[in-house]
């Protein structure tokens, strides 16, 4: 009995989110006829897939402790730099392969400049996101870049066995980081850093290595939702992936990661982006106006933040 307490205490964020989504695809499933079609849930799969994976590279961020405001830039950046690379006549492989290492090395400079300087990560993801979004302004001239190789369009349109690509790279990189995470010492330094850089640097453990690998790791998801995006609307902007990183960040903090850092709740991550997914279907079902789309998902971000808050404080006082 007592270990059955314990877990319910353990994963109450989990749970909660859980009783919370089932309750609301009741609600929605007696509301409309059409919310549990097999169409209408592919659409929510596909949807969600792009959150998911940002949402996953900053869970990686917070908890080391950190935050990163510039994911939204980078997807921008990197469906940019692959754009402009294809038009330049390299082949869809470079280019996915450019953008990638596009998202990689300003995840590096997020990471470099937040270790070295000593500076709140807010504020260095603030600035760096205003300099990569002008980048990619500036590289397209705020004119859309268009018509892609169906090679490139099969990331973002194409099926494989009825189940688009987004989908399928979103299960790969949730298996992925499942492991990071949990299996692998790397996951278990990220979490150490947020929850006690100080006793970490006391063992010899080389902090900056993990602080700038897991700005990396968000950069590098970045791209790949940079890519999603591109082939799936076949046009690269400076605008696309504008507020991701809110999404993304209201996604890691309602599935249970403290603000602070210190754990990774990345199955509560996944539930929390397919709850706000199914949010923003099911108000579209019910044809209720857009606008009212970011004043649930603050609400549900402003008590996720006050939950969280007081878990610690419990815990502390304990």
């Amino acid at each position: 009995m007592n270990r059955f307490f314990k877990f319910l205490g353990k994963h109450s964020s989990q749970i909660l989110l859980l009783c919370v989504l089932f309750i609301l695809c009741i609600f929605l499933n007696v509301s409309s006829e059409f919310f549990l079609t097999f169409k209408n849930i592919y659409n929510i799969l596909e949807s969600v897939s792009i959150y998911l994976i940002l949402a996953i590279g900053m869970n990686f961020v917070i908890a080391s402790g950190a935050i990163d405001l510039s994911a939204g830039s980078m997807v921008s950046l990197c469906g940019v730099a692959m754009a402009l690379s294809m038009h330049m006549g390299i082949s869809v492989g470079l280019s996915i392969i450019i953008g990638i290492l596009c998202g990689a090395a300003m995840g590096f400079f997020n990471g470099a400049a937040i270790h070295f300087t000593s500076i709140n990560a807010f504020v260095i993801t603030l600035a760096t996101a205003s300099i990569y979004r002008g980048l990619a302004l500036i590289l397209t001239k705020g004119i859309p870049i268009t018509k892609f190789p169906n090679n490139f369009l099969f990331f973002g349109k194409s099926e494989v066995d009825k189940i688009n690509p987004s989908i399928i790279i979103a299960i790969i990189v949730f298996i992925v980081s499942m492991i990071l995470m949990h299996k692998v010492k790397w996951g278990q330094y990220i979490k150490a850093l947020g929850g006690n850089k100080s006793a970490l640097q006391r063992v010899g453990v080389k902090c900056g290595i993990y602080r700038i690998t897991c700005h990396m790791a968000l950069g590098i998801l970045a791209s790949l939702v940079g890519l999603i995006i591109t082939a799936r609307l076949n046009c690269a902007e400076a605008n696309a992936g504008l507020g991701m990183e809110l999404d993304s960040i209201t996604a890691v903090i309602m599935g249970g990661t403290l603000m602070s850092g210190g754990n990774a709740k990345l199955f509560g991550t996944a539930i929390s982006v397919l709850l706000l997914g199914i949010i923003r279907n099911g108000l579209t079902i019910l044809s209720v106006s857009s606008y009212y789309q970011q004043f649930f998902i603050g609400i549900l971000l402003f008590f996720s933040v006050v939950f969280a808050e007081f878990r610690k404080r419990k815990k502390i006082q304990i």
